[in-house]
């Protein structure tokens, strides 16, 4: 349904545009305005809208089957201070070579971890191998 002309006649004496602003609902609501003045304030609104939104990072860290103590203790502390930022987290054991005969170690390395940082976030993705990797996501609890 089209709007009145005496609606169109209105906007014309004013030199604005007839807007519809919600055209399912019946009548089709229409506001006298400018027009390109209501795409900027509606691009305005998708801008702030956007921002809003949170975005989600993604941080990593990168194991060895046979990763030591130090070395894991090092990067678990990493992975905590992450967690505590509000990131997600992926954590991987690469195998190199012939290392992929260590696929248990690899899974238990993985599994200890999830355990410890039980208190910072939960897992979202157990342990999986994918080529050369095992990857496993932990995703940060909300506070």
């Amino acid at each position: 349904m089209y709007p009145t002309r005496k609606a169109l006649a209105i906007a014309d004496e004013q030199e604005l545009d007839l807007v519809e602003i919600s055209p399912k609902a019946d009548p089709p609501v229409c506001k006298v305005m400018d027009y390109k003045k209501f795409l900027y304030e509606q691009k305005k609104r998708e801008k702030s809208l956007k921002a809003k939104a949170s975005k989600v990072t993604v941080k990593e860290i990168r194991f060895g089957p046979q990763t030591d103590d130090h070395d894991y203790e090092f990067k678990k502390k990493h992975a905590v201070k992450f967690l505590k930022e509000g990131a997600k987290l992926k954590a991987y054991v690469f195998f190199k070579g012939r290392s992929i005969i260590y696929k248990d170690q690899g899974q238990i390395l993985l599994l200890k971890l999830a355990q410890e940082l039980e208190e910072y976030g939960k897992v979202e993705q157990m342990p999986k191998l994918e080529g050369k990797r095992m990857t496993m996501f932990i995703a940060p609890k909300k506070k």
